[in-house]
């Protein structure tokens, strides 16, 4: 059994330290003499009570220590906070949301350095704790492999009034559905192809967990069996020495781009992706999306991109049933955390249901969900889902109406003075000017229940993985930074350009520049010493919005 780093709280060769530090570890009930012999593995677990989608995760957890203890491993459990985005919309708990990602990194990569753990196994749902789990990963490289919480059922699927579909904008007049279909039923990750279910996705397609494990719903008895699975292989991963690194490799996160484009992933993983690569030591820059949208599909139609919800997408074959169907597109070398080569697993993947999982040549779009615009007034990228926009939205021309704050523009909304023609431009919402580059939901709500038809939105914020319609995020460089959205002033003619792949706004750079400079940035109160440290260290959203080390 190779114990390469915990022998060193057990070796007691440094008479008397070694001794005290066995005699402490004593009081934990735990043998150290076992504890010579067996791995020390840690199930770093997100489960708090206020969140459905990490609700469920004790239990999940219990089932991992038994597959650990199973397999010849000693299991030692420590948390990590799970916030809720959903529950943060629209307040200011929001702006410290996207900072817990790499604050849990740095907990997870401190705390596992500290007690010389020998192997990770990660359980977690939701949107900002996997990917900083992922980057904690990615700089121990440790044995480390992922249990995911799994997608929840919206309570439309249990109306008799429930049509095929789970997205809200199939339901007109019926309200009650409509509310439904954003109404927890279970426990889980909400069912949408959000951001938490879609970095679930993304570690299986980046071979971070047992293959079929992650899309497996949070309430599924199969949930508990391949937690079991998990505890018993990170002993064997350990054995092995079959570190993160030797699965995390460059063509692992192309394989989770292709599989993210395809799925109409959230724009999140425009943030995550980059940061899991930095964490690596791999360049990951924004034009790699476009240079895979144009090739890749939206293979899927997963709500807020279309009818079906995160259960069609299991009931179909999950993740592994998409890499199957664009496994011509993929690198089948690819390592897998049970040792094998994608290519040996998709060889026995069946695809249940193609009108969930379609043929590549019968996709439900024919080019990838994310896409990034740059131009004048995002000289460094701007991302949007243009799985979710309309056809005739794709190209649109309207006159700025300027707020320096998400909840001006809200007020705007209830005084009814947005009207059709108009982009909205929201800034002073990234990383810095948020602080903490809060999301937006809230106001593409209420674009979508205004009966606006030809309204946008551009903002240096961000939006919920679930968010809709031709909103435009992670304009960059933002305006806390000087960029061109500090530029922009009200009747200003802005040109969304989706096909080119483009941002612009009708003025010269000498206009750009002039107005930048005597732009006045809002001076915000900041709370919480942590969100000081974090403006000074975090960088451009088009770097993924890491830290500076």
């Amino acid at each position: 059994m190779k114990k390469k780093r915990s022998l060193a709280i057990f070796d007691t060769s440094d008479f008397p330290v070694g001794l005290m530090r066995t005699g402490i570890f004593r009081g934990t009930g735990a043998d150290p003499d076992e504890l010579k012999e067996k791995p020390m593995i840690a199930i770093v677990n997100s489960h708090t009570d206020i969140n459905p989608g990490h609700m469920h995760l004790r239990e999940v957890a219990a089932r991992v220590r038994d597959g650990v203890n199973a397999a010849g491993g000693v299991p030692f459990e420590f948390n990590v906070p799970a916030p809720c985005d959903g529950m943060t919309e629209g307040h200011e708990g929001m702006r410290y949301v996207l900072p817990h990602r790499d604050l849990i990194a740095d907990l997870v990569e401190t705390h596992v350095r500290c007690m010389m753990f020998d192997g990770l196994v990660f359980v977690a749902s939701c949107d900002k704790i996997i990917p900083g789990m992922l980057i904690a990963a990615a700089r121990l490289d440790l044995p480390a492999i992922f249990i995911t919480g799994g997608p929840s059922s919206f309570s439309v699927r249990f109306l008799p009034s429930m049509k095929a579909s789970v997205d809200h904008k199939d339901y007109t007049t019926d309200y009650g559905a409509k509310l439904a279909c954003a109404t927890l039923a279970t426990c889980g990750s909400c069912e949408v192809m959000g951001t938490a279910n879609t970095m679930q996705c993304l570690v299986e397609a980046m071979g971070m967990c047992i293959p079929g494990s992650a899309n497996v719903p949070a309430f599924h008895s199969e949930k508990l069996l391949f937690a079991r699975k998990t505890g018993m292989r990170i002993v064997k991963m350990v054995e092995d020495g079959l570190t993160a690194r030797k699965i995390m490799t460059r063509e692992a996160l192309i394989n989770a781009l292709i599989v993210d484009l395809a799925i109409g992933g959230s724009t999140n993983t425009t943030l995550h992706l980059p940061a899991i690569a930095h964490n690596l030591g791999i360049d990951f820059p924004l034009s790699l999306f476009n240079e895979y949208n144009k090739k890749i599909p939206t293979l899927c139609s997963i709500s807020p991109s279309g009818p079906h919800g995160m259960i069609d997408l299991f009931k179909a074959g999950g993740t592994m049933g998409v890499m199957k169907t664009l496994q011509n597109d993929l690198n089948l070398d690819c390592l897998l955390v049970n040792n094998m080569k994608l290519r040996d697993i998709l060889e026995f993947v069946l695809i249940k249901d193609e009108s969930i999982i379609p043929p590549r040549e019968k996709p439900f779009q024919p080019e990838g969900g994310t896409v990034v615009l740059t131009g004048n007034l995002a000289p460094e990228g701007s991302v949007v889902k243009q799985s979710s926009v309309i056809p005739e939205m794709h190209t649109f021309t309207g006159k700025a109406r300027v707020f320096e704050s998400e909840h001006d523009a809200l007020l705007a909304f209830r005084e009814k003075s947005i009207a059709d023609g108009t982009v909205m431009v929201i800034r002073n919402e990234g990383p810095k000017g948020g602080p903490g580059m809060p999301e937006t939901l809230a106001i593409t709500l209420a674009l979508d229940v205004s009966g606006l038809k030809r309204v946008a939105m551009i903002t240096d914020g961000r939006f919920s993985g679930a968010s809709a319609g031709p909103c435009i995020g992670h304009i960059s460089p933002e305006a806390f930074d000087g960029g061109p959205i500090a530029a922009v002033r009200d009747g200003d003619e802005i040109t969304i350009d989706i096909p080119a792949r483009s941002l612009s706004i009708n003025l010269t750079d000498h206009d750009i520049k002039k107005r930048v400079a005597e732009y006045k940035k809002p001076q915000r109160e900041v709370a919480g010493s942590y969100m000081k440290r974090y403006i000074k260290m975090v960088t451009s959203a088009a770097k993924g919005a890491v830290l500076r080390d």
